[in-house]
């Protein structure tokens, strides 16, 4: 019931002193027309700017600003994972703090939660990512669709709108390696996708370096599929298999021609061949292995060293 609307929106806030308060002042300014609202700001232990100290004023200055400080970073999913554990809408709309998602598409978002859809994904109209990042986005997407059954068509974007129910759903997670996108896949097929503008960014650059991407794809990989492991198990059959082909073959080649040299450089090939396989599957099952231990040991998923305006 429309009475009963209220909207949370939940956002990560890295290193972004240059627009979270224009990006603040923006949804204020869209969010008014519904009849409760609020919006979340989890500052990921920023450490290059004054997002710290903008994201306080800006609690300060208005109750509907609820600030989260994480006491170390997290990563983004974990910060996210924090501030839907602390929203208290019906809908719940996730958005990053670089301005590069319109404040005003996130109607489109909201009108279709309200049509029926547990998600909704936004889809670009035009992405304005440099390079690298829209190739890792779409090695991110092709894996996810490989490992977790996403459709093909179903592109994963950080901004997007879950109703309370899977709000609900997600938080359950208490594991250290959160995926926000695994994490709904696993038990909801509703969903629906708009079409939505993309902007450069405002100022600075992408708090996404390699190695965290790396991180993020490792944990899409171990933490929601054991797909991983069957293919290094079937790989591993199709590689023995081989091998007793080629060993049947240099039997028979020996019997006819007994007195031809054996060949160094395809044996050396053929160990190194077979020794790369081996730490590939000694890796998948180690990443597999240390996630496990880093939970049963208590890691936490998110620490909160300082809230405002929130219970």
């Amino acid at each position: 019931m429309k009475d009963k609307l209220k909207i949370s929106v939940v956002i990560p806030v890295f290193n972004s002193e240059e627009t979270i308060e224009i990006l603040v002042a923006s949804l204020m300014s869209e969010l008014k027309v519904y009849p409760s609202y609020e919006i979340i700001l989890i500052n990921d232990c920023s450490d290059k700017d004054n997002s710290y100290q903008k994201c306080i004023r800006l609690s300060e200055s208005n109750q509907v600003i609820k600030f989260l400080e994480l006491s170390r970073n997290f990563g983004e999913h974990n910060a996210v994972m924090a501030g839907l554990n602390f929203c208290s809408g019906t809908i719940a709309v996730i958005m990053d703090d670089d301005f590069q998602h319109s404040p005003s598409d996130i109607h489109k978002l909201i009108n279709e939660i309200k049509n029926g859809s547990d998600v909704v994904f936004s889809r670009y109209i035009e992405k304005k990512h440099n390079i690298f990042r829209n190739l890792g986005s779409k090695f991110n997407n092709f894996v996810a669709t490989l490992l977790m059954q996403k459709p093909s068509d179903l592109y994963l974007s950080s901004f997007k709108a879950i109703n309370r129910f899977t709000i609900n759903e997600v938080i359950k997670y208490s594991g250290p390696f959160p995926y926000i996108d695994g994490l709904i896949l696993r038990f909801t097929r509703n969903y629906s996708t708009v079409l939505t503008g993309h902007s450069e960014r405002e100022s600075g650059t992408s708090g996404y370096t390699l190695s965290k991407l790396i991180g993020l794809w490792l944990n899409m990989f171990v933490n929601f599929s054991i797909t991983p492991l069957r293919l290094a198990t079937s790989f591993g059959i199709v590689i023995a298999l081989l091998s007793f082909i080629f060993i049947i073959f240099v039997i028979i080649n020996k019997i006819f021609y007994p007195h031809e040299p054996m060949g160094w450089a395809s044996l050396i090939s053929a160990v190194l061949f077979l020794g790369g396989v081996q730490l590939l599957t000694i890796g998948i099952l180690g990443e597999y292995l240390g996630k496990l231990f880093m939970s049963q040991v208590g890691q936490p998923q998110f620490v909160i060293r300082e809230k405002k305006n929130l219970d």
